[in-house]
């Protein structure tokens, strides 16, 4: 169970035991080397994964403009965190303060020496850091194809600061949630979640896409969305599976859960496509599979097999109708849908986590002196504050670069394409 363990440095929060090696100093080989691998294939999912599965849903004279954000938030968050996210996220805080970190500016005291429990330090921060260029990448797709490169650089720069430090700190880093035992794995709440709110905030603030909806606006290069959405579902392994922190079975059992969920959830959208419109989409396939990622992950090492697949049939109705009310109903341009799959995956998984945990239905059990009552209650109480804190931070954010660098770029600028408007620059030359 997520836990403080008292062999760390302080306020570094575990997400499960740590081998008994770690009480000694002595470095677990086994797990350093996973947690390394592991970190690999999280980078990977924002590059080239992330970028690829944007890039491709995008129309053709926005695709760099999506691989470029991507990369340059891959760079400004990794500098960020060697600056301050670490220490804001991971530094001393716990009781004495529960809501944001601090210490080990620059990485101060940080050498190849310093261990997390049973591995280095190095690899610990450098793991977390992927997480911390992901989260901001996601949000990209609510407000793709019509923002200023400018405004996305201040956003991910403030955002990160304002809304993915604390609530990491919150959840993981020993914070208030922390203490009161929430179940986030490995980011329903922290990632998927803050990601998804942001998202919809960013897609209202700014306005829909010129011609949108009644100007059909498909996928330019389908080929690019599935290659990334295939390096989504094996970085994600990481990303889940590394979770655990150690090489054990509890990573072995979150890695399972979370192939068991992202198949369910892609065949279950694909089924409901192929029955309500009578053609299987490989569009809707793939949103499926990322909506049954997003949605196993608060719940990956918590829960079985059973749980694993009934959490990605549940993710591929839920995302699929959320998709649908959103886009049709509503109207809200949410350009590659962040919200209905990231952020209503990771608010039900979180929710889902605390009923497939229970060892009746073959989960990993709760905290000491936790039931499902008690455990739903903290779930629950962890959505709606971070939810608040999210949205009005983005808020605030978006209305403070709108009113400086300026938010949209102009009616003939979006017709002519980001590419050029932007980067000077064409991702195909024909």
């Amino acid at each position: 169970m997520n836990r403080i363990d008292k062999a760390l440095p302080t306020g570094l929060l575990l997400l499960c035991p740590l081998p008994a090696m770690a009480a000694d100093g002595v470095t677990d080989g086994a797990s350093t080397a996973w947690i390394l691998t592991s970190t690999a294939l999280v980078l990977m999912m924002t590059l080239p994964g992330l970028a690829l599965f944007y890039g491709g849903l995008v129309r053709a004279k926005n695709v760099l403009s999506i691989l470029m954000q991507c990369f340059a938030i891959a760079c400004l968050a990794s500098i960020l965190w060697v600056v301050a996210g670490y220490g804001l996220s991971f530094g001393d805080g716990g009781t004495a303060n529960p809501l944001i970190g601090a210490g080990k500016w620059f990485l101060s005291g940080i050498t190849a020496a310093s261990l997390a429990g049973g591995i280095p330090e190095s690899v610990y921060l450098m793991f977390q850091m992927t997480f911390a260029i992901i989260t901001p990448a996601l949000v990209i797709g609510g407000f793709a194809e019509r923002i200023r490169f400018v405004s996305v650089l201040g956003f991910a720069l403030l955002w990160s600061l304002l809304v993915y430090f604390p609530v990491c700190h919150w959840v993981w880093g020993g914070g208030w949630l922390a203490e009161r035992n929430v179940m986030d794995f490995a980011g329903g709440i922290v990632v998927h979640t803050t990601a998804g709110v942001a998202a919809l905030v960013a897609a209202l603030v700014l306005g829909r896409r010129r011609g949108f909806p009644a100007t059909a606006m498909p996928p330019h290069n389908l080929t690019a969305t599935v290659t990334g959405a295939g390096l989504l579902w094996v970085g994600w392994f990481g990303f889940n599976g590394g979770s655990a922190l150690s090489a054990d079975g509890s990573a072995g059992m979150a890695i399972l859960a979370t192939h068991i969920a992202a198949s369910a959830g892609a065949f279950t959208w694909m089924t409901i496509e192929w029955l309500r419109f009578g053609k299987p989409s490989v569009l809707g396939t793939v949103t499926g599979l990322i909506a049954g990622l997003g949605t196993i992950t608060p719940a990956a090492g918590h829960v079985g097999p059973a749980g694993a697949l009934a959490i990605g049939v549940l993710a591929g109705l839920v995302c699929f109708s959320a998709t649908q009310y959103l886009k049709r109903v509503l109207k809200i341009d949410d350009s590659l849908d962040v919200f209905p799959v990231h952020g209503v995956g990771g608010i039900v998984g979180s929710i889902l986590t605390a009923i497939f945990a229970s060892p009746v239905l073959g989960g990993a059990g709760y905290a000491q002196g936790m039931d499902l009552a008690g455990q739903l209650q903290i779930q629950v109480i962890a959505l709606v504050a971070t939810i608040i804190w999210c949205a009005l931070a983005t808020f605030l954010i978006l209305r403070l670069l709108d009113a400086t660098f300026g938010l949209r770029v102009s009616p003939d600028e979006e017709t002519e394409g980001l590419d050029v408007v932007e980067h000077e620059e064409r991702g195909y030359i024909f």
